[in-house]
């Protein structure tokens, strides 16, 4: 394959900064628009003090999160998806990622 057609498949748009305070619920949007039929939509959380680790994944469904107190949006068109963190905590100041794959 080309990598220059997996650059483009694979890109994503992930909102630059999103800041709340403890407990104040939060909403992190991605958008995916070259998302492809096969592709799962997965969100990263990259801790300050550790690796990147898998947060949440979904295949085409909005789910809860009941573990992270959060909840997993994705468009009917799955075009973009969207993380909210219900009662966010000092210690999930993380960066957030969303992939495809």
């Amino acid at each position: 394959f080309s990598p220059a057609v997996a650059v483009a498949r694979a890109q994503v748009q992930l909102e630059p900064l999103a800041e709340t305070t403890e407990g104040t619920e939060i909403t992190i949007n991605c958008s995916h628009p070259n998302i492809q039929t096969n592709d799962r939509i997965f969100w990263y959380r990259h801790l300050p003090s550790r690796g990147p680790e898998l947060y949440a994944f979904t295949f085409k469904e909005s789910k809860a999160l009941p573990d992270k107190a959060g909840q997993l949006w994705v468009s009917a068109d799955r075009r973009w998806s969207a993380l909210c963190l219900g009662r966010p905590r000092r210690g999930d100041a993380a960066v957030y990622y969303c992939a495809l794959g």
